[in-house]
């Protein structure tokens, strides 16, 4: 039996107007990145070099080359009422899920706290499953308190009693103290714990696409596979470069990606070409059933969106 390709889309919209139109009940996992109200403006210039001997870099065997820049991605992540931002986003999230479904919140440690007493609120207190800590070491460190290397991510059920968990499709990590459970099982290795290590997409690296809040691959891959099943819809509507869709398309799932900021859009496109997405330019709010192909959105510059 042929097995059916997942379907992407890609829909250019404000993300609440947007999940206002939607019909209830649509999607099985939802996964959030949004804004983490870090009072900077996040900056990602694209570049491109080439060989001039007036250039100005020397490279390899004393090589001149020029740099130019080819774009610029950048917003601004200041909210002065965070939890009145994410609170009405939030509350649509949760009336999209399934009966079954799962919300998934990525924030970082000053806000997390904050947001949790909201979703226990909105969800009820019996329906947190798990505070995710995804660390990695990457980066500055600080001389004036222990560097800040880790991401806190909520998990919520809408139903604690049901919901997607199946822990044999997750990947295994290395047991830290191998010779202590014999080589059969360090050969396996381990299922993760609720503190996942794995590092942040490198800079120099493939799955690199230059959108500033970039998250690995690998993450979502795992909150993919174990949380929801082959045939779900996925919905990620502050979905800046695209991982989830990625991780849901190579899962087998149905992806939802939302945002209104072209540049996020244009990489997206990009990105998730081979999966043929379909794209919805949609500032009314339409269903996203209701897509059809379209276009391809020229660029036109930075908008707002994480």
């Amino acid at each position: 039996m042929t097995q059916r390709r997942p379907t992407v889309t890609i829909v250019r919209a404000e993300n609440l107007e947007w999940l206002r139109a939607q019909p209830a009940g649509e999607f099985a996992l939802v996964y959030v990145d949004p804004p983490f109200n870090t009072g900077r403006r996040r900056e990602l210039r694209r570049l491109e070099t080439e060989r001039d001997d007036a250039g100005d870099r020397t490279g390899f065997r004393g090589r001149r080359y020029r740099t130019r820049e080819v774009g610029r991605m950048a917003y601004g992540d200041t909210h002065e009422d965070y939890l009145g931002f994410l609170r009405p986003r939030l509350e649509q999230a949760v009336r999209l899920l399934t009966a079954n479904g799962s919300l998934f919140v990525h924030l970082d440690p000053r806000e997390s706290h904050y947001v949790k007493v909201l979703l226990d609120e909105l969800l009820g207190r019996a329906s947190f499953l798990n505070e995710i800590v995804w660390a990695y070491d990457y980066g500055a460190r600080s001389r004036r308190r222990w560097s800040t290397k880790h991401d806190v991510i909520l998990w919520y059920a809408r139903d604690p009693r049901d919901y997607a968990f199946d822990a044999d499709e997750s990947d295994r990590i290395p047991y830290l103290a191998p010779a202590l459970v014999g080589d059969e099982k360090a050969r396996r290795g381990k299922t993760p714990t609720d503190v996942w290590w794995h590092t942040i997409v490198p800079p120099g690296g493939k799955e690199r696409t230059g959108y500033p809040t970039q998250k690995p691959l690998g993450v979502l891959r795992r909150i993919v596979r174990v949380h929801s099943r082959p045939g779900d819809r996925v919905l990620d509507f502050f979905a800046g470069s695209g991982t989830t869709g990625e991780a849901a398309a190579e899962c087998g799932r149905d992806a939802v990606l939302v945002d209104e900021n072209p540049a996020a859009v244009e990489v997206m496109q990009r990105r998730l070409a081979r999966f043929e997405p379909r794209l919805v330019d949609d500032a009314g709010g339409a269903p996203a059933r209701a897509a059809h192909p379209r276009s391809p959105l020229a660029p036109s510059g930075s908008g707002d969106s994480p």
